[in-house]
C-alpha cells in the first residue's frame, strides 16, 4: 500500500501542472484580446487626425463652396451651408450661452482659409427667417469699408439695407457694385431728394430744431435724422420688424445671445419691448499704422454701463490719458427699434414714438463696437470735411464732441510730423503696462469674433466676387464711361416721405413730444458725476 501511494504522486503533481499550464494560457490569450481591442480604435482615431491634420484625406465642404462662389458667382451647385442666425425658427435648438473665446474657436475651425455658412456671395436665404431686419445708413465711404461692414452684418442674419449715399459712395464705379448685392437700396442725395426732405414734418417740430442750419456735425446729424425718416417708410413697406441706424464704421456684438446673431438676439427680445439699446466699446488702436480696422484691432474699451462703478471710477484717469473724456468720441450707444406705427428717429442714436414713450431695454453684454480715429488718416478726413476756423471758439458750433474739436484744430494747424506724434499720444495704446493693467481691470477687452468673420469672407473672395459681377455685367466700355458721369446725370428713385397727418393728430403728437429733444451723441460720465453713482 505504501509503495502504491508512492507510485500515484507523480500522477496527481503531473496534473496538477498540466491545469495551472492551461489556465495562464487562457488568461494570456484575454489580455492579448482586451489589448487588441483598446489599440485598434486609438490607432483610427490617430490616423483620422493625420488624414485630417494634413488636409489631404478629407474633403472640406466650406472650401468647395468657396471654390466653387469663387469661379462661378451664384452657380447653382454651391454647397449652401447655413450661417449663423439663419436656421428657420423651428429649427433653432436651445444652446449653451458660448463666449467670445469659443465664438470665435468654432468660425476658425477650418482647416483652410474660408468661410463656411454662406452658399455665395449673394447670401440668398428663405425669405421667411423672422425677426426681418433692416440696417440703415448715411456714408460717404468706399467699398473697403462698405462690403466688409455690409457683409458682416448679413452674416448676423441682417437681410436688408438701406444705403443713403453721397460722395464717394456714390460714383457710379462704387454704388453699381452696391446696387448689385440683394438685399440693398441705394438711395442718392438728389435734388429731387432734398426737396422732399424740405417738406418733412420734422421742420415743424421741436425735438431737433436745436440742430438746424449749424454746419460740419449738427448738419450730418439732421442729414441722419431726414434719412432715417425715410428709412421707415422703406422699412415698413418692406415687412421688416426692426429697424438699427448704423454708421459704416461700427459693427454689431451680440454677445450673450446664444448663438453669434443678431437676428437670434433679437428674437428673445419680450414682445412688449419696443427700442433695444446697445452701449458701444470703442476701438482702443495699438499702432499708428493701421489700414483695415475691421481686421486689425482686437482690443476696445468697454462702456461705462458694462462696468462695476467703482472700477470705471477707479480707473478713470488711466483710462483717459489726459484727453477730454472717457471716450475719444460718443458714449451713450446704438439702438435697435421695432417697426410700427408712429415711429420716428430721435437723432442717431435713438427711436422715439410719436403717440407714446417707447418700452426700452438696455443689453447687458451685446454692444456697437465703434472703430473711432482708427486709422491716422481719420484726422485729415474729418478736418476735409469741414469749412470751420480752426479755433477754440469757431469749432464749438461745427462739433458736439471736445475731442473732435480738439483733433480738428491739430489736423488744420500741425505738420504731420506734429499730427503723428498728437496721434501717438492721445489716440494709439503704446504704455504696454498701463495697457496691461486696464486688460486686467476689464476695462480694456479683446474682441476677436468680428475680425475673425471678416478675415474669412475676404479669404473666401466673397469681397471680390461682389465686385467681379459688376464688371463682367458691364462691357469695359461702357463701365469706365459711366465713371465720368455726374450724380446728377443718372435718374434716381427716391422714396416718398411719410404724408403729413392732419391738423389735429399733428398737435396731438406735437403735445405727446413736450420737452422731449433728439439724443446727441454724448460722452460717457466724467469724474465731475462720481459722486452721483453708487454701485447698484
Amino acid at each position: 500500500m505504501k509503495s502504491s501511494h508512492h507510485h500515484r504522486a507523480p500522477l496527481i503533481s503531473s496534473s496538477s501542472s498540466s491545469s495551472s499550464s492551461s489556465s495562464s494560457s487562457n488568461h494570456s490569450f484575454v489580455s492579448r484580446l482586451l489589448l487588441l481591442l483598446t489599440l485598434l480604435p486609438v490607432s483610427l482615431a490617430c490616423l483620422a487626425f493625420i488624414l485630417q491634420w494634413r488636409g489631404g484625406g478629407l474633403a472640406d465642404p466650406a472650401s468647395a463652396s468657396v471654390r466653387s462662389s469663387t469661379s462661378v458667382p451664384g452657380g447653382s451647385d454651391l454647397n449652401h451651408e447655413v450661417f449663423p442666425g439663419m436656421e428657420t425658427v423651428s429649427s433653432v435648438s436651445p444652446k449653451a450661452h458660448h463666449s467670445s473665446s469659443s465664438d470665435c474657436s468654432n468660425l476658425a475651425r477650418s482647416s483652410s482659409p474660408s468661410f463656411p455658412y454662406y452658399g455665395d456671395w449673394k447670401f440668398g436665404v428663405d425669405t421667411n427667417l423672422k425677426p426681418k431686419i433692416c440696417i440703415t445708413t448715411s456714408t460717404s465711404a468706399g467699398l473697403d469699408q462698405i462690403l466688409p461692414w455690409m457683409f458682416y452684418h448679413k452674416v448676423l442674419g441682417v437681410s436688408t439695407f438701406f444705403l443713403f449715399v453721397e460722395g464717394k459712395a456714390a460714383t457710379p464705379s462704387i454704388s453699381k457694385v452696391l446696387e448689385s448685392i440683394p438685399g440693398v437700396k441705394v438711395i442718392y442725395r438728389t435734388k429731387e431728394l432734398e426737396e422732399k426732405q424740405a417738406k418733412s414734418r420734422i421742420w415743424n417740430e421741436t425735438w431737433l430744431s436745436s440742430f438746424f442750419y449749424k454746419p460740419c456735425n449738427y448738419e450730418l446729424f439732421v442729414k441722419q435724422s431726414l434719412n432715417m425718416e425715410m428709412a421707415i417708410v422703406m422699412a415698413r413697406d418692406a415687412s421688416m420688424d426692426w429697424i438699427l441706424h448704423l454708421d459704416t464704421d461700427e459693427l454689431i456684438y451680440p454677445a450673450g445671445a446664444r448663438e453669434y446673431s443678431l437676428r437670434r438676439l433679437l428674437l428673445d427680445v419680450p414682445p412688449n419691448v419696443d427700442m433695444v439699446i446697445f452701449p458701444n466699446y470703442e476701438s482702443s488702436v495699438e499702432r499708428d499704422d493701421i489700414k483695415d480696422p475691421f481686421t486689425e484691432v482686437s482690443m476696445f474699451k468697454k462702456n461705462y454701463d458694462h462696468l462695476p462703478k467703482d472700477t470705471y471710477f477707479g480707473m478713470y484717469k488711466e483710462a483717459t490719458r489726459n484727453n477730454p473724456n472717457y471716450f475719444l468720441t460718443y458714449g451713450n450707444g446704438k439702438s435697435v427699434a421695432r417697426v410700427q406705427d408712429h415711429l420716428r428717429p430721435n437723432g442717431a442714436h435713438r427711436w422715439h414714438n410719436y403717440m407714446k414713450t417707447p418700452n426700452e431695454i438696455k443689453l447687458e453684454e451685446a454692444a456697437v463696437l465703434h472703430y473711432t480715429y482708427a486709422k491716422f488718416s481719420d484726422l485729415t478726413s474729418r478736418r476735409d470735411r469741414c469749412g470751420c476756423k480752426p479755433t477754440k471758439e469757431d469749432v464749438k458750433r461745427c462739433f458736439m464732441l471736445d475731442f473732435d474739436r480738439s483733433a480738428f484744430i491739430i489736423a488744420s494747424t500741425a505738420t504731420e510730423e506734429e499730427m503723428l506724434s498728437w496721434y501717438r499720444e492721445h489716440v494709439v495704446w503704446g504704455d504696454k503696462e498701463v495697457k496691461t493693467k486696464l486688460l486686467r481691470k476689464g476695462i480694456l477687452t479683446r474682441i476677436y469674433s468680428p475680425m475673425v468673420v471678416i478675415q474669412a469672407l475676404k479669404e473666401s473672395g466673397v469681397f471680390s466676387s461682389v465686385v467681379s459681377s459688376v464688371s463682367t455685367n458691364l462691357s469695359k466700355k461702357k463701365f469706365l464711361s459711366s465713371m465720368h458721369k455726374s450724380n446728377s446725370s443718372r435718374s434716381t428713385a427716391s422714396e416718398s416721405l411719410p404724408a403729413k397727418e392732419n391738423k389735429s393728430e399733428g398737435i396731438s403728437a406735437r403735445h405727446l413730444l413736450g420737452a422731449e429733444s433728439a439724443v446727441p451723441p454724448q460722452s460717457p460720465p466724467g469724474m465731475e458725476h462720481a459722486k452721483f453713482f453708487t454701485e447698484e
